[in-house]
């Protein structure tokens, strides 16, 4: 009898194992695919950024001289930190591991976090300057 007890007691364990084994690993299949979706979305929202600065040196680009306008760019994404710059005819964008460039046409001047001046005189575009 006593046999028996124990052999039930050590099934019970051996299923409880696998039960918590199996659970383990759909947890770490969700929390991969979260990390995923994350990093999807920081690497969209760096993409949106560059994208919105080309957007605005190339309005300028095309307008006429005089044209002026203030902008701004976020101070970080998604709490991360990232560089930009504006050179050799792209635009910039680094975080961590992940970098963007945009072609943008030549600029006098540099981009930097938050509020930003953007003009054209004598058909050059200027940033900050």
């Amino acid at each position: 009898m006593l046999v028996k007890k124990a052999q039930g007691v050590i099934e019970f364990i051996v299923l409880f194992g696998a039960a918590l084994l199996f659970f383990v690993v759909i947890i770490a299949t969700i929390q991969e695919s979260q990390s995923q979706k994350n990093k999807e979305k920081e690497r969209l929202i760096a993409q949106n950024v560059a994208l919105d600065i080309q957007d605005e040196i190339n309005l300028a680009a095309e307008s006429s001289d005089g044209y002026e306008r203030n902008f701004t760019t976020p101070d970080n994404i998604i709490g991360l930190d990232y560089t930009i710059n504006v050179s050799q005819g792209y635009v910039f964008l680094t975080m961590g591991d992940y970098v963007v460039d945009y072609n943008v046409v030549q600029v006098v001047g540099q981009i930097q976090k938050g509020n930003n001046l953007i003009k054209k005189e004598n058909g050059t575009v200027y940033l900050n300057s």
